[in-house]
Parts: structure tokens; C-alpha cells; sequence
């Protein structure tokens, strides 16, 4: 009696150290998961208004234009002469004098407009005012505004740096590349036809073409204001022949022909800019490299240390080598947050690495390329982008972070560019404030295509929101000196619409925001509204009607966006998960991911909260009414006074594309909120509503399918994941009435076993094997006897009920979607009863069997009864949103998944010893451990998720698809090997702890 009770007090002692330890992790995955909320900022600009729409004034011809004979000067009179050409009628004649006096700086694009509206005079004191006098007599013909508009007047430039992408320079407009949809990496492959794989590597036919890119893109970029343009690469065009301890290439390497080639091949591009008043930065990650570059690295400094000056002073020395061979280069601009394949060119090897994660590691790189930038008389452009990774992840949004990293480097080369939003390009985000301090000439980044609203295929007017941005930030820095306009980049380039800057697709509609960037970099109080006019006059149309009703469709343009792609109870909070801030803008994922995942949809209901469901459905609605309206006034406008009738089909079609679209995601918003606010209250009538929306949504979806796939123009947006969020949806009722099914059956089997000693039930069939599953579940010492003298039947039970159960539980858990989860699940346990049924060998395995299977049994019910109220949903959901509730099942079902195997041990030491027992566990565990993880590391980790994910829905399905699951949470890749090796470990530790000593098999032989 004394034995058992003292084996009663230990087992109590285990379940409350096993309790008490599920508490813990229950607590730490709270902590981990870090889900909660803080109030946000919300940017406050005016109200979008239409600007007074006079009639359009001719332009007189110009018979004289008196101008320096420069290249510079030239393109800028080709502007004029073609604005001119294009004027639907013209009035008059003038003439036109240019001087420069050559006194002003060459950043100094100011100049003064004197004479007559007959006989204009630009007066400049350097040639970039000259030319800009130019231009913008070219715009104001293109807006049909009178040439003579600032006569007698100093026109200047408040912001002296405008700088732009590369646009869609190089790049082919294949409508095949598009047809998929599916192509999420953020690769332009810019010149892909101009590259060849071996020597001469340059197609000199495709070259040419380029080069016409490149003079068009150019000479627009100037019309709107542009004087700098971001090109993408470096190393690609360095040999690093003369690097300390180098050449880093062997004689005869490719890398090294190559970027001969490629600096012959591009530096006339270069060259052009450059007489033509137009800064070229090349836009690289740091660090990027080749496989030979990290061998060398490696070789030479022991590993890829970031903080080893010696690594930057390499690239700095590289770019030495560049400078000197390409003059028309001015500098660098460098990106450390994001990196790796998906933006790696196809068939290249140079590559970029998320290495650069500490603020000793920025501060040593920033030294080396400032130094070398202030000795070659060049610049620096850094981007505090760091999206989270590492020591430096919220530098972006964090002042306190930026001053940890910055303060001090004060380098008159150094140009530090940051986003205007607090985060990424998503509306709703508050004013990035990082840009009110710092002491470091800084530039503002703005995107005119923006990769979260529609990728440009949505008409969305930014004008006031820019300007409110632009003029809030200069008030609180006098250090703010330009803007950063991306006029095609960001995001996938071929799983959106086929919108190429200046060469295909309804470009138009987004290039209205590269226009209002460019016009309030020069002139913070610009009318924006008046902007917007003079872009619908240059497109679409010189009739005053027509134009208002554009302009006015346009004021409405970003409202439709905010509440049509937004979630507004949601995205008006900065929400915060896994130590990052996911955007506000989670439901959509990148730009047509329309997700399905239990962690996104039940984290944003929860805080929107009931209260505000119907709210968040009526903006959906509310987007939908704005489009309607839009649609009216293009549709209402007299197609006989469009100068093109491509150009208003495109706007209706755009329009067209937008309503339906946003009618489809109206639909599901409501159909997601309705899953998740039935998990939260279970009320019959909620899942009544949920059926109707998700009957919706399935019929507009089919619509939006049949009506979209394969149009590139208007590409049908990627419903995979929402679908498989309906599928899992739709069993959830069913799940649910399994679950109880099915915890009623192993709660009457513990019932049995509870009563069956007691009673005469004992006696009836299988009423023994429930007794000996209950017995050795709870007082697993006694397992043996409670198996003495069972029947055949009872074994079988005492084995079957338990795998049966785990088998339907997880199947119910999973809604029968799962084989992965399944396999992996099924697999690890029956190697763990493989192994334990060997180390018994001719001893009765059935004490172990009914001690694991009665724990199993157990364990089944804790999730049955989770599964039991609104199915796999619902118990997710829970598990999402309920702290309280997620601590409470991590606790219990934690203790008794480490019960079975105490269990085991216990039941297995009355046969084996305490020493064999748990060795014989240990083994079992190990094992099951070690062949499950070498299968998945083989599979790989990334992809082994991605099928996981993908049928189980738990996190974003476009994860795995543009950023990956591992790199997002950041999770090694060796994750599954290491595992592996810890089960290698604990099977090797079991085997010789199972094994009898040497006296005892002499004994027993």
C-alpha cells in the first residue's frame, strides 16, 4: 500500500511539473505569437476637389527658338516643338530666346520668364534652369494652359534631387510572360533579349532598341520634372580586378569578359543621361555577390562578416575601378532589407544576401562607400528599407532605430531615401516620422504604380496625399532636399496587369502620380487638383466637360481604394505579430492574393470586433457605390471629344474591370467576417448570413474567372487560397458534428473503464480492454496486471479503439484535407510503436500498448471537445484570438502528449527496468523523431511547409510563394536536419540505455 501510494504522490508530482510546463509554453507561444494592437496616426490630407476646367488655349507656332546648341537643350526643344505638333489647333506665332549666363550652380533649375506672349525670353544662370524654362513651356501647351502663364515671373524648384526608376527601359512586353499570373518574382529582367550567355554576352540588334527605351524614357522623365534615375545593378559591371588581395576572378573567368562587355554595352546609356543633366545611380542589395566573390570572401576573411570593413573596402574599391572607367556614373544607391532569389535574374549567378542585420555592420559599409564617394566626387543613396530583419529591422520605422544606426555619419556624399508611408506603399499608414529627424541629407520615396492597389489598374489619384505628406515632413526637416518616384517598379512585374511604363497597357492612369510627385517636389503648395486636369488634358481630351467629369471621377479614386481594398476598422490600427507589423492591408496579399488562411482572417476579425462587422461590410459597399459613380461620369462623357477613342475604352475598361472586382471582394469580405463572428458566437442565424455571402461570393467569383483569366490587360486576380479557405469553411459544420460524434465514443470508452472494475460491465465484451487502457493510462505501474487474462478481442481493442480514434480525430482535424499532416502524424507514431514493440521483443507488448493508447485516447478527446463546437475553424480561431483559451488547451494537451511517453516508460520498467524502459522510450521518441525529419529535410524544409500550409491554411498561402515561409520567419533551412540530428541523438542514447547489461544476458543464456 505504502508503494502505491508513494507511486500516486510521484505521478501527481509529474502531472503538475507536465501542467505547469504546458503552462509555460502556453505562455511562450503567446509571447511569441505576439498579436495586439496600438493606435495610429492616420494622415490628414484636404479632401480631393476638382480644379476650375477653363477651356484649352492654343499655343502659337514657334517660328524662332534661339537656344544654346547643346544635347541638353535640344531634347528640351524637341519637347516643346512636339507639344506644339500635338496641340489639336494652334494660334499665332512667337519666338523664343534661351540665355544662360553660366553663373549658377548645375543643380540651379530656377530661371525667369521675361519678354512678350510673342517673343519669350528664359533667363537662367546654368543650363539646368534653361532647359527647365523649356519644358515647362512644353507642359503648360500639353495641359492647355497659355505659354505665357508666368511671364514676368522667377520660376523655381523647391526640392533639387527628383530621381526615377528605370520605368520599363529594356523591357519586352510579351503578353505570354503575363498569362499565367502566377509569376511572383520581383525580377524586371530588363534587357533580357540584350544579353547573350557567352561571348560577345551582348545582342547588338537588341542593344539598339533598348537605347530607344532609353532616349524615350529619358526625354519624358525630363518633361515631368526628373533629374536623376535609378539603374539597377553593380557588380554585374565590375571586374574587381584591382581589389586589395585580388583580382577575386581567376584568369578566364566569364564574370570578368562579361562585365567588359556589359560596361561597353551600357555606358553610352550612362553617357547620354549624363549630357543631358540626368544623375544615374546604380541600384543594388548589399551585399551581392557570385558564388566566386563568397569564396573569396570567405577564403580571405574567414566568413561573410559585415562588420569586416575589409568586405566593404572590397566593393568600394570595385566601384573605384567602375568610376574611373564610366564617367557618366554618379553614384551608388544601396538596399539592405530584402534580398536573396526572388530577385535574382534568370540564368545569372549574381545574388544578393540578407546579411547586413546589425548597426555596426550599416555604420561599417557606410564608411567605406562615403569615403570612397567624397574621394571620386560621387554620392551615396542609402534606403532605410530593412522590413524587419535583424538589429536594424525597424530602422525604417523607428526614430529611436534610425539614430542608433546614423547618428554621426555625417558625410556630405551621404543621401538617405525613405518611403513617406510608415511601412510599405499601403494607404491607411501613418506619416513615416523617421523623416522628421536625422541629420543626413534625405530624399522622400513615393510609387506612382502601387504594387498593394491594383498594381496601376485601378484609376487612384495620390495627389493629396503626397502633398500633405511633402508638406508636413519639410516643415520638420530643412534637410529633405528631393523625392524617389517609382514610376513602374515594386512588387511582382508579372503577376499583375501588363502595365509597362510608356509602352503597354493603360500606363496613363498611373503616371498621373509620377506628374503630382515631380510638381510638389518643385512646388510643395502646387493646386494638385489642377494637376490632375492638366494630366486628363494631355491624355484625354480638350474638352472642358470631358475633363471635369475625369477630374472628378479621379477625386473619388483613392476613397474606392481605401475602402475597397481595405479593411478600415482594421487597417486605421498599427497591429503588430511574430515581432513584426504586418500592413494593414493583410486579407490581400502583394496585390491579387486573395488569402484564406485562419491566422490572417481570424486575427482581423477579432480586432475589428463584432461591434463593427457590419461597419466594415458597409465600406466594402460604400467602395463599390464610389466606383459607380466613377464609371457614370467617364461612361456619361461625349466620346466624340476624346483625342483618342483607345484612350476611353481603356478608362472604362479600367473602371469596368475595378467595379466587378471590388464587387467580388465586397462579397468575401463579408463572407470571412460572417465564418469568424459564427466561431465567435455560434449563433444560427450568423452561419445563415455566412451561407448567403459565401453563396455570393462563390457566383461572382466564377464570373470574375470567366470574365478575366488571360486577359493581361485585366488579369483575373488569384482566388487559389480563398478557395481553399471555402472548402475548410464548408466542413466546418460537419467537422463539428464528427468531433461530437466521435468525443461522446471515447468518452464513453473512459467511462467503461472507469466503471468496468466496479461493476459487472466488466464482463461484457471489450469491457476489459477499456478497463486496462484506463488503468494504465492513469496508473501506468499498473499496466501489466491490468492486461493479465485478456481475450483476443480485448488486445485487439486495446490497440485498435486508440488508432482509430487518433486516426479520425486528426482526420476530423484536418477536415479530410490534409495527407500531409496525416502521413507525417501517422508515421511518427508508428515508428514510435515499432521501436518500442522490438526493444520488448518476446515480452507482452500489450502493458505498453494499453498504457499509450489509453493516454491517446485521452489526448483525442481534449481536442474532439476543442473540434466539437464550430469544427477545425472555429478551433483555430480560438487558438488565434483567445489567449486565455490557447494557454488553457496548450496546457492540457501538451502535459498529456509528454504523459504517453512517461507512461510508456512506466508501464515498460515492471518488464524491462527503469534503465531499459527509458532507454526503450528515449529510442522510440528519437526515431520517430529522426526518420520523419530526414524525409522533410531531403524534401526540403520550404516546400515540405509550402504543402503543409497550403492544406491546412493556417498561414498566408502567398508566402510561400513570394517571400517563402522560412525566410519570413525566419527559420533556418538546416531546421530539419538539426532535428534529425537531435533525434540521431536521443534514438543513439535509448538504444544503449535499452540494451541489458553484459551480466545479465551471461546470466540469462
Amino acid at each position: 500500500m505504502a508503494k502505491a501510494t508513494r507511486r500516486g504522490i510521484l505521478a501527481v508530482v509529474v502531472a503538475i511539473v507536465l501542467l505547469a510546463s504546458g503552462l509555460g509554453l502556453g505562455v511562450a507561444v503567446g509571447d511569441a505569437l505576439g498579436i495586439r494592437t496600438e493606435p495610429s496616426e492616420q494622415m490628414t490630407p484636404v479632401e480631393p476637389a476638382v480644379a476650375p476646367v477653363d477651356a484649352a488655349v492654343p499655343p502659337p507656332v514657334f517660328t524662332s527658338i534661339d537656344a544654346p546648341t547643346t544635347p541638353r537643350f535640344e531634347v528640351a526643344v524637341d519637347a516643346l516643338e512636339g507639344a506644339v505638333d500635338a496641340a489639336s489647333e494652334t494660334v499665332g506665332t512667337a519666338a523664343l530666346t534661351v540665355v544662360v549666363s553660366g553663373t549658377g550652380s548645375a543643380r540651379d533649375d530656377s530661371y525667369v520668364l521675361t519678354g512678350t506672349p510673342d517673343a519669350l525670353r528664359v533667363e537662367a544662370a546654368a543650363e539646368a534652369g534653361g532647359a527647365r524654362g523649356i519644358y515647362d513651356l512644353a507642359a503648360q501647351i500639353r495641359s492647355g494652359r497659355s505659354v505665357d502663364e508666368h511671364l514676368g515671373q522667377t520660376v523655381t524648384s523647391a526640392l533639387p534631387f527628383r530621381m526615377v526608376d528605370l520605368g520599363a527601359v529594356g523591357v519586352e512586353a510579351d503578353p505570354a510572360q503575363w498569362e499565367s499570373g502566377t509569376d511572383y518574382s520581383h525580377v524586371s529582367r530588363a534587357f533580357e533579349q540584350v544579353y547573350l550567355e557567352e561571348a560577345p554576352y551582348i545582342d547588338e540588334a537588341a542593344l539598339a532598341d533598348a537605347y530607344d527605351d532609353w532616349e524615350l524614357f529619358l526625354a519624358r522623365s525630363l518633361e515631368n520634372g526628373y533629374n536623376a534615375v535609378a539603374w539597377p545593378g553593380f557588380v554585374e559591371y565590375a571586374t574587381f580586378d584591382d581589389v586589395d588581395g585580388g583580382p577575386i576572378y581567376s584568369g578566364g573567368d566569364p564574370h570578368v569578359a562579361r562585365a567588359l562587355a556589359l560596361r561597353d554595352a551600357f555606358g553610352p546609356f550612362w553617357d547620354r543621361a549624363a549630357e543631358l543633366g540626368v544623375k544615374v545611380f546604380l541600384r543594388t542589395d548589399m551585399p551581392t555577390l557570385t558564388p566566386a566573390m563568397n569564396d573569396w570572401f570567405v577564403d580571405r576573411l574567414g566568413s561573410l562578416d559585415t562588420e569586416d570593413p575589409r568586405l566593404w573596402q572590397t566593393y568600394a574599391e570595385g566601384l573605384d575601378e567602375l568610376y574611373a572607367a564610366e564617367p557618366g556614373l554618379s553614384g551608388i544607391l544601396i538596399r539592405i532589407g530584402e534580398g536573396g532569389d526572388i530577385y535574382k535574374e534568370p540564368g545569372w549567378d549574381y545574388y544578393s544576401a540578407i546579411a547586413v542585420r546589425t548597426p555596426e555592420a550599416v555604420r561599417t559599409m557606410l564608411d567605406a562607400y562615403t569615403g570612397q564617394a567624397e574621394a571620386s566626387g560621387r554620392e551615396v543613396v542609402f534606403r532605410t528599407w530593412s522590413v524587419g530583419i535583424g538589429g536594424v529591422g525597424d530602422m525604417h520605422t523607428d526614430a529611436d532605430s534610425y539614430h542608433a544606426v546614423l547618428d554621426g555619419i555625417d558625410s556630405p556624399a551621404l543621401i538617405v531615401s525613405t518611403k513617406y508611408t510608415l511601412g510599405d506603399f499601403y494607404s491607411w499608414l501613418p506619416l513615416n516620422d523617421t523623416l522628421e529627424t536625422g541629420d543626413q541629407r534625405r530624399i522622400v520615396e513615393f510609387q506612382s504604380k502601387r504594387e498593394f492597389e491594383s498594381l496601376g489598374a485601378f484609376p487612384n489619384d495620390l495627389g493629396a496625399e503626397f502633398q500633405w505628406a511633402m508638406q508636413t515632413l519639410l516643415a520638420a526637416n530643412p534637410n529633405i532636399e528631393g523625392v524617389w518616384t517609382w514610376t513602374q517598379d515594386g512588387g511582382p512585374w508579372r503577376a499583375g496587369p501588363m502595365i509597362l511604363y510608356l509602352k503597354a497597357g493603360f500606363w496613363q492612369l498611373s503616371e498621373l502620380n509620377t506628374q503630382l510627385a515631380a510638381a510638389i517636389a518643385r512646388d510643395p503648395s502646387v493646386d494638385v487638383g489642377a494637376v490632375t486636369v492638366d494630366w486628363a488634358r494631355e491624355f484625354f481630351s480638350d474638352d472642358p466637360a470631358t475633363v471635369a467629369a475625369i477630374a472628378e471621377a479621379m477625386t473619388r479614386s483613392h476613397a474606392a481604394i481605401e475602402d475597397g481594398l481595405y479593411l478600415g476598422p482594421f487597417a486605421e490600427v498599427r497591429a503588430f505579430a511574430l515581432g513584426l507589423e504586418p500592413p494593414p492591408q493583410m486579407w490581400l496579399f502583394e496585390w491579387d492574393i486573395l488569402t484564406g488562411d485562419s491566422a490572417t482572417l481570424d486575427v482581423l476579425y477579432t480586432i475589428i470586433g463584432e461591434d463593427r462587422v457590419d461597419e466594415t461590410i458597409a465600406q466594402g459597399r460604400a467602395a463599390v457605390a464610389d466606383v459607380e459613380r466613377m464609371r457614370e461620369l467617364v461612361e456619361g462623357t461625349d466620346a466624340a471629344t476624346w483625342r483618342d477613342p483607345e484612350m476611353r475604352e481603356a478608362f472604362t475598361g479600367a473602371l469596368a474591370y475595378e467595379l466587378e472586382t471590388l464587387q467580388l471582394l465586397s462579397a468575401y469580405r463579408e463572407m470571412f467576417l460572417r465564418q469568424a463572428q459564427w466561431h465567435d458566437t455560434l449563433s444560427p442565424d450568423v452561419y445563415a448570413q455566412w451561407q448567403s455571402a459565401r453563396d455570393a461570393y462563390g457566383a461572382l467569383a466564377a464570373e470574375h474567372l470567366e470574365l478575366y483569366e488571360g486577359d493581361v490587360a485585366h488579369p483575373a486576380w488569384n482566388l487559389t487560397a480563398a478557395q481553399l479557405g471555402v472548402d475548410r469553411a464548408d466542413r466546418d459544420l460537419a467537422m463539428a458534428w464528427l468531433a461530437r460524434i466521435l468525443l461522446l465514443l471515447a468518452a464513453a470508452w473512459v467511462v467503461i473503464g472507469m466503471l468496468a472494475a466496479r461493476t459487472r460491465l466488466v464482463a461484457k465484451p471489450g469491457a476489459a480492454a477499456a478497463r486496462a487502457s484506463w488503468i494504465a493510462s492513469t496508473r501506468p505501474w499498473r499496466a501489466r496486471e491490468s492486461t493479465l487474462g485478456m481475450l483476443q478481442l480485448d488486445r485487439w481493442l486495446v490497440f485498435g479503439v486508440p488508432a482509430a480514434l487518433l486516426v479520425a480525430t486528426r482526420a476530423v482535424q484536418t477536415s479530410f484535407l490534409s495527407w500531409s499532416h496525416l502521413v507525417i502524424v501517422f508515421a511518427a507514431w508508428a515508428i514510435f510503436v515499432l521501436v518500442v514493440r522490438l526493444v520488448v521483443g518476446r515480452r507482452s507488448p500489450w502493458p505498453v500498448i494499453a498504457a499509450v493508447g489509453g493516454v491517446v485516447v485521452l489526448r483525442c478527446i481534449v481536442t474532439l471537445f476543442a473540434l466539437s463546437f464550430s469544427g477545425p475553424g472555429g478551433y483555430w480561431f480560438a487558438f488565434w484570438t483567445d489567449p486565455v483559451l490557447r494557454v488553457a488547451y496548450i496546457t492540457v494537451a501538451f502535459a498529456l502528449f509528454v504523459w504517453v511517453f512517461v507512461a510508456a516508460g512506466w508501464a515498460l520498467a515492471a518488464q524491462l527496468g527503469v534503465r531499459r524502459a527509458w532507454g526503450a522510450v528515449l529510442a522510440a521518441v528519437g526515431a520517430a523523431l529522426l526518420i520523419p525529419a530526414v524525409v522533410i529535410g531531403a524534401l526540403g524544409l520550404e516546400g515540405a511547409l509550402t504543402i503543409w500550409n497550403d492544406e491546412l491554411g493556417l498561414l498566408p498561402w502567398g508566402l510561400a510563394r513570394i517571400l517563402g515561409i522560412t525566410t519570413y520567419l525566419e527559420i533556418p533551412d538546416e531546421t530539419a536536419w538539426y532535428a534529425a540530428g537531435f533525434g540521431a541523438v536521443l534514438a543513439i542514447v535509448g538504444v544503449l540505455l535499452a540494451l541489458p547489461r553484459r551480466g545479465a544476458r551471461t546470466a540469462a543464456s
